[in-house]
C-alpha cells in the first residue's frame, strides 16, 4: 500500500533507518567507555516532530490515493487504463528525484532543502484538489513527488544530525513505525475522507498540517552555514537522465493500456528510456561528482537488497492498486469499506515482519526473503481465482493475510543486509540507492501490472475488473517467483550475526 504498509516499511528510508548493523551495547556493562554517539546534550522533540510530520504526509500521499482512486476517476472522466498514473506519477517522480535529494541535503542547507520540499509539497497538494482534468490532477502529484524527493532525505539528515545517541535510536525507530503505519493509515484516511467529505480533501487535508509544519520548522531548525557548492557538484545532467529515462520507461508500461505493446507510441518511449538510462550510466562514469558513484555497484549486498526491494514494492503496490479497484468496482464496496478491508492486509505486514526477525537468528537472509516470496508468489495465485461473483471473506482476505505475511517477511532481510558494512561516510548515498529502489519498483509495479490487467478488459467495469484482476495477479505470481529465485542467488548466505542498531545518514 504504498502501499500499504510497510513499504513504506516501506519507505525505504526506514529500512536503513532500523535495520544497520552496528550491534547496540550490552545493558549490563558498566564500565564500558560511551560511544561517540552518546556525547552531547539531549535536543528538544521538535524538530523531530516536524520531520515527521512531513514524512506522514509523503508516505500518506501514496496510499491516501489508492482508495480514492474509482471516485477520482468518475468524477474526472478518467479511463481505467489512465488511472495508475494518479500513483505512477508520484512515486515515479519521487524515486527519480531522490538521489539528486539526498546531494542536494548533502550539498546544501538542510534546514533550507527540507523547508523549500514541505512548502512546494504543501502548495502542489492544495492545487491537487482544485485540478479539474485528470491531466491537471497528473502533473499537480508529479509535483508532489519531486517535492517529497527533498523532503524524505533532508528530513532523515535533520533527525541524524539534530540526534545523538538514545534519543537519535529512539527518533529512527519513529521513523520506521511512521514508514509502515503512515502507509496503512493512508488507505484508511482515505476511504474515509473520500466517502464523509470529497476526494479533493484527501489533498487538501495536507494545507494546514504542512503550514503549521512549515511555521514550527522555520523557528525550531537551526540555521547552518554551509559553503556554496558548484553546479558540477550536483551532477545536474545525470539527474535529468535518470528522472526522464524512468519516467519515459513508466510511460511507456502505462500507454500499453490505450496503445497496445508493439504500437509505436510504445516501441519510442521505451526507446527514449533505453537511451536516457544508458546516458545517466555514462555519465555517472565520466562525472568529478557523480550522483550516483559507480562503485557502489559492486556492493554486492546493497545491490541485491535494493533489486530484491524493487521487486516485493512492485508487488505490494501493484497489488494494493488492483485490490482497491476490484473491492470497489466488482464488490461494490464504498471507499470507506474499502480501507477497512485493507486492514487485515495491514497487520498481517507487520506480522510477517516480526516473523523475519525471528526466523533470522536461525536462517541465511536469502532464505527469509526467498521463503517469503514464494509466500507472496502463492497469495497471489489464490487470489487470481477471484472472479465477478468474488466475496471478500472467501476469495480476498486469505489471498490478503498471506501476501501481507509474505511482503512483510521480505522487508525485513532486505532491510538489514543492505545497510550493513557500509562505512558511515556511504550510508547516505546507501540508503539514498534503497530508498530509489523502493520508489522505482512502486512506479513500475503499478505501471507493469495495470499494464498486463488491462489486456484482459477495463479495470473501469465490473466484468472487466474482474477479468484484469485475475491475470494482473497471475503475472504478480510470476514476478514474485522470479525475485525469489534471485534473492535465493545473490542475497547474502552467511546468518545475521549483533542486534540490529541504528544507521547515521
Amino acid at each position: 500500500m504504498s502501499e500499504t504498509s510497510a513499504p513504506h516499511h516501506t519507505h525505504g528510508p526506514h529500512h536503513a533507518a532500523h535495520h544497520s548493523a552496528a550491534p547496540e551495547p550490552q545493558h549490563g556493562s558498566t564500565h564500558a567507555p560511551p560511544s561517540p554517539d552518546e556525547d552531547g546534550p539531549r535536543r528538544p522533540w521538535t524538530v523531530l516532530a516536524v520531520a515527521l510530520a512531513a514524512q506522514v504526509l509523503v508516505v500518506l500521499d501514496i496510499s491516501v490515493v489508492n482508495t480514492a482512486l474509482p471516485t477520482i476517476g468518475h468524477a474526472l472522466d478518467i479511463d481505467g487504463g489512465n488511472l495508475q498514473w494518479l500513483v505512477t506519477a508520484y512515486v515515479m517522480m519521487s524515486g527519480g528525484g531522490l538521489l539528486l535529494g539526498g546531494r542536494l541535503s548533502d550539498l546544501l542547507s538542510r534546514r533550507g532543502v527540507f523547508l523549500t520540499g514541505l512548502t512546494l509539497f504543501t502548495a502542489a497538494s492544495i492545487v491537487s484538489g482544485f485540478a479539474g482534468s485528470a491531466s491537471e490532477l497528473i502533473a499537480a502529484r508529479a509535483v508532489q513527488g519531486l517535492s517529497a524527493a527533498l523532503l524524505t532525505p533532508s528530513a532523515l539528515s535533520l533527525i541524524t544530525t539534530t540526534y545523538a545517541g538514545a534519543q537519535r535510536r529512539a527518533a529512527l525507530a519513529l521513523w520506521g513505525a511512521v514508514g509502515s503505519l503512515g502507509v496503512a493509515a493512508g488507505v484508511l484516511l482515505g476511504g474515509a475522507v473520500t466517502t464523509w467529505t470529497s476526494w479533493q480533501f484527501i489533498f487538501w487535508i495536507n494545507g494546514p498540517v504542512g503550514v503549521l509544519a512549515l511555521l514550527v520548522g522555520r523557528r525550531a531548525i537551526a540555521r547552518e552555514r554551509v559553503a556554496r557548492p558548484r553546479l558540477a557538484d550536483l551532477d545536474l545532467p545525470g539527474a535529468v537522465a535518470v528522472l526522464g529515462g524512468l519516467a519515459a520507461l513508466t510511460y511507456a508500461l502505462g500507454a500499453t493500456a490505450t496503445h497496445g505493446w508493439w504500437a509505436a507510441h510504445t516501441v519510442v518511449a521505451m526507446a527514449v528510456s533505453a537511451v536516457l538510462l544508458l546516458a545517466f550510466l555514462t555519465i555517472e562514469r565520466r562525472a568529478d561528482k557523480p550522483l550516483f558513484p559507480p562503485h557502489v555497484w559492486k556492493l554486492r549486498a546493497l545491490v541485491s537488497g535494493t533489486a530484491v526491494m524493487l521487486g516485493v514494492t512492485g508487488l505490494l503496490v501493484g497489488a494494493v492498486f488492483l485490490t482497491s479497484i476490484f473491492v470497489q468496482t466488482v464488490l461494490g464496496y464504498t471507499a470507506l469499506e474499502t480501507g477497512v478491508a485493507f486492514l487485515p492486509f495491514a497487520l498481517a505486514i507487520t506480522a510477517g515482519t516480526v516473523v523475519a526477525r525471528h526466523l533470522l537468528a536461525h536462517l541465511a537472509p536469502r532464505v527469509v526473503a526467498a521463503a517469503g516470496l514464494v509466500m507472496t508468489g502463492a497469495a497471489a495465485l489464490l487470489l487470481s481465482t477471484a472472479g465477478p461473483d468474488a466475496s471478500y471473506a472467501a476469495d480476498l482476505l486469505p489471498g490478503l493475510v498471506v501476501l501481507g505475511v509474505g511482503v512483510g517477511m521480505v522487508f525485513v532481510p532486505v532491510s538489514v543486509t543492505s545497510m550493513s558494512g557500509i562505512p558511515a561516510s556511504h550510508a547516505g548515498v546507501a540508503s539514498g540507492f534503497l530508498m530509489t529502489g523502493h520508489e522505482v519498483g512502486a512506479a513500475l509495479g503499478v505501471a507493469v501490472l495495470s499494464a498486463v490487467a488491462s489486456t484482459a478488459g477495463s479495470l473501469a467495469t465490473l466484468d472487466g475488473a474482474a477479468d484484469a484482476f485475475s491475470r494482473g495477479f497471475t503475472c504478480a505470481a510470476v514476478i514474485a517467483a522470479v525475485v525469489a529465485a534471485y534473492a535465493l542467488w545473490r542475497m547474502p548466505a552467511q546468518r545475521v550475526t549483533g542486534a540490529v542498531g541504528h544507521m547515521h545518514h
